[in-house]
């Protein structure tokens, strides 16, 4: 018979088809599937609305076959068939689909097509070097056998075949150095790929096995039989109502898909419909996953088409700062760029995608309100991916994410949203204070802090590297600007103390610079009446705090250029200041030492290395006899 050529420009277009559009061989299986499911919708839809005496529902199948000897594996199904026209219509044309011209033509609730973009079939040249479709409609006495073996075009010719439906034949490539072929000759492979990919199409994908069985009656004897086995569920959980939903069918569901042995904190089902309408089942873990803060973690939902597995990692789906959610998504309306591969550029999606993260947002408010001690179990896991989604970006997503973070504050020690600070703030509190350390303890050690609680004002405890980023990225909550205790930022003093404190800073100026000269390492000093009952304390000038410059050094490609300009703060009513000034008068030598004292104390209290322990040990040593 002589061979037809492909309608297109043809085999520069399949060869980019076969080559180019899909990068994962494997998907092959579930695009043949999936044509098989649409054209069993068809006969099915036409048998409601044609005088047809088809099947009853439970006989529709999609029956898969492996032969290692002839090298085949077989897709068939009783579904529509294809006739001669359509055949050459939908086999011999390129990217041209009867299952859209279908959908186009039938619109209706009872039948629900995947396949819409017809380019899926061609997968199958990934893996095969010659492809037979063996195809017959109902109530037609001849059947058609359409073959190819890619790029040089096909043949069509009658044939015989007994049952209505389609069967495609596939005549697997021999292995080669770099590929395995013959893995999807391997009933297990067939078996996983059903589970992974087609694992929800609403009709039952069977093959037969064949295994041994006791002989009855003779005890010790086997016999072989053939056993006919569903490979896939049919039934997606996400596609029940919430209210039939039991905890037990999420918490399983969820273990499985996800190999957590704990429960879910929270789980948030429900169906959207609108401009774009899909089914969402998120999944809010109740711990962090070992490998959650590293570069190995992969985030993204898993996205359905129909039942039909498009992604297993959509990363597209969710924000960073909700990398933690896990769970599906399931939309008819996505459109297929090509192939289900490529969906980056996707309008739908990203319309899922944004009414996702709103939904996320909602539910984590509702959960915040109404079980406080479930959120706070979240916000251990995964506070920091929300203060990190505040920082990244330059702050593109503060306004999203400012309600959501807390803080242990120094109000009885506990986790606070900035919102309950602010309501809590007396009426005369001009801003929202906060003091850094390793834990709250060492935060609310700082002297600066003592002097702020002093007053009866609040303090949030940072002790986190992306906590000061993360508010330096708020700037403000609630028009209430945050200020670092330990900055010169921090004002508690009246117009009167302020005045006296100038005053005593221009007197003694010669004294505050002979104590910077002596103590080392200083960018200024001057006297204080925010220390409490503290000798002297560190604090910073400009825009790098003393907090940030210890995060900033840590970083691998830290220089120590990055440094905070340290400012020694003097207690001016503390007897030690009393001793330095008597010193200053009458033993300057001595008092470079107390000076020394004086600022190693404070780079201590600061959470900052001290420049030469061994000279600290030896003055302290003298002080002692």
């Amino acid at each position: 018979m002589k061979k037809k050529q492909f309608k297109t420009e043809s085999k520069k277009l399949l060869d980019m088809m076969i080559n180019s559009i899909y990068t994962n061989r494997e998907i092959f299986l579930r695009e043949l599937i999936s044509n098989a499911s649409d054209a069993i919708d068809k006969r099915y839809f036409r048998s409601l609305t044609e005088p047809e005496s088809g099947l009853n529902r439970d006989e529709y199948e999609i029956f898969i076959k492996t032969d290692k000897d002839a090298g085949t594996l077989t897709v068939s199904d009783n579904g529509c068939g294809m006739t001669a026209e359509e055949l050459e219509n939908n086999l011999g044309t390129i990217a041209k689909s009867g299952s859209l011209d279908f959908k186009n033509e039938n619109s209706s609730d009872n039948v629900d097509i995947i396949g819409q973009f017809g380019v899926g079939f061609y997968s199958a040249f990934m893996v095969a070097d010659r492809v037979t479709v063996t195809s017959k409609v109902y109530g037609a006495d001849t059947a058609y056998r359409w073959e190819s073996e890619g790029v040089d075009g096909y043949t069509l010719e009658p044939c015989e075949k007994d049952t209505v439906g389609t069967e495609i034949v596939l005549h697997i490539k021999p292995d080669t150095e770099e590929e395995d072929y013959c893995e999807f000759l391997e009933q297990y492979t067939v078996q996983r790929l059903v589970k992974k990919y087609s694992d929800f199409i609403h009709h039952p994908i069977r093959m037969d096995f064949e295994t041994e069985k006791p002989v009855e009656g003779e005890e010790g004897k086997t016999e072989k039989v053939i056993e006919r086995r569903t490979l896939n569920s049919m039934t997606p959980v996400w596609k029940k109502q919430p209210a039939e939903v039991t905890e037990e069918e999420y918490k399983s569901f969820y273990s499985q898909k996800y190999y957590d042995y704990e429960a879910p904190l929270k789980v948030i089902h429900y169906r959207q419909e609108g401009a774009v309408e899909y089914t969402a089942m998120l999944f809010i873990p109740s711990h962090a996953p070992i490998d959650y803060y590293s570069k190995n973690y992969e985030k993204g939902l898993t996205l359905y088409s129909s039942g039909v597995m498009i992604m297993e990692r959509c990363a597209d789906a969710l924000p960073d700062y909700f990398s933690f959610v896990k769970g599906v998504i399931d939309s008819s309306d996505i459109s297929l760029n090509i192939s289900r591969e490529t969906l980056q550029q996707d309008h739908q999606l990203k319309t899922i995608a944004k009414a996702v993260e709103k939904k996320i947002k909602s539910e984590l408010l509702k959960l915040m309100e109404a079980d406080r001690e479930k959120y706070e179990t979240f916000y251990k896991a995964f506070g920091s991916q929300l203060k990190f989604g505040v920082y990244s970006d330059y702050g593109m997503h503060k306004d999203q994410l400012k309600d959501l973070v807390m803080f242990i504050t120094s109000n009885e020690m506990k986790y606070s949203t900035l919102k309950e600070y602010i309501d809590r703030m007396p009426s005369e509190q001009k801003a929202i204070y906060y003091a850094c350390g390793d834990t709250p303890e060492k935060a609310m050690r700082l002297p600066q802090a003592a002097a702020v609680k002093a007053k009866g004002y609040e303090l949030l405890l940072l002790t986190e590297d992306v906590d000061e980023f993360t508010l330096q990225t708020l700037m403000s909550y609630d028009d209430k600007k945050f200020v670092n205790v330990a900055t010169d930022e921090l004002d508690l003093t009246t117009e009167e103390e302020s005045k006296k404190l100038k005053e005593e800073n221009e007197s003694e100026k010669e004294l505050l610079d002979f104590i910077k000269e002596s103590a080392g390492g200083l960018n200024s000093v001057k006297f204080s009446a925010s220390l409490g009952d503290h000798p002297a304390a560190l604090s910073s000038e400009g825009g790098m705090s003393i907090e940030m410059a210890k995060v900033l050094s840590k970083m691998p490609e830290a220089d120590g250029s990055l440094a905070a300009s340290l400012v020694l703060e003097i207690n001016s009513g503390h007897p030690v200041t009393a001793k330095i000034k008597e010193l200053f008068a009458s033993d300057k030598d001595k008092c470079a030492k107390y000076c020394k004292l004086l600022g190693a104390q404070a780079r201590l209290l600061s959470g900052l290395e001290i420049d030469d322990p061994e000279e600290f040990t030896r003055l302290v040593s003298e002080l002692m006899v």
